[in-house]
């Protein structure tokens, strides 16, 4: 019974250290495999909608033409950002509960506050490039803002995080060099990126 007894409060302590840690580490990656397969399929449904069967040169062209292409594609973009978040945070509780730690704790509110202030910033930015006509770097302003974002909440979680934000900042850099292929860099950036370094995260850190 004694050694239960210690068994249990070693198993306390662990809990509490890892409460206390200033690493994030209930980040699940299956929810970064899933948020990048939520990309890929609301990019093909937005090429569908506002670009087929149009290429990417005569895209870019089409969306200037049309100003109402931000109410076409919001309501999609809206439904993939609730999909993304939603399966992150029952992923994330997920793995938290089997680690027996509390998934909201000072660290990860700590890590969405780094995470928020980029995001917010380049929302705003990019919302206002959008009303005023700037179609063609809504995408790569996307890409460097959520770089931005991954890079600077990296330090309250795993390093995969950071490398995922540089390989974002570097494609939406080129994205923004090459006019017309904002759904396909996209795609790239938030779909294929997220998938890859989800399953390295997932590899790693949740098996």
């Amino acid at each position: 019974m004694k050694e239960i007894n210690e068994y249990e409060k070693d198993l306390a302590s662990i809990r509490t250290m890892m409460e206390r840690s200033d690493k994030f580490i209930s980040l699940s990656g299956m929810a970064g495999i899933m948020a990048g397969i939520y990309a890929l399929a609301g990019a093909a449904a937005a090429y569908f909608v506002v670009g087929y069967p149009l290429w990417p040169e005569q895209f870019e062209s089409y969306s200037i033409d049309f100003d109402d292409i931000l109410w076409k594609l919001l309501p999609l973009a809206v439904l993939v950002l609730v999909l993304s978040i939603s399966t992150g945070l029952w992923l994330s509780q997920r793995k938290a509960n089997r680690a027996g730690i509390q998934l909201w704790n000072a660290t990860s509110q700590k890590l969405l506050l780094n995470l928020a202030i980029p995001l917010i910033t380049g929302g705003l930015f990019i919302l206002c490039m959008l009303f005023t006509g700037h179609f063609g770097l809504a995408a790569p302003a996307c890409l460097i803002f959520y770089g931005l974002a991954l890079i600077h909440a990296s330090d309250n979680t795993v390093d995969e995080v950071r490398y995922l934000g540089f390989s974002e900042i570097v494609l939406g850099l080129v994205c923004g060099l090459v006019p017309g292929y904002g759904l396909v860099f996209w795609s790239v950036g938030f779909g294929l990126l997220h998938i890859l370094y989800g399953s390295i995260m997932y590899n790693k850190y949740d098996r």
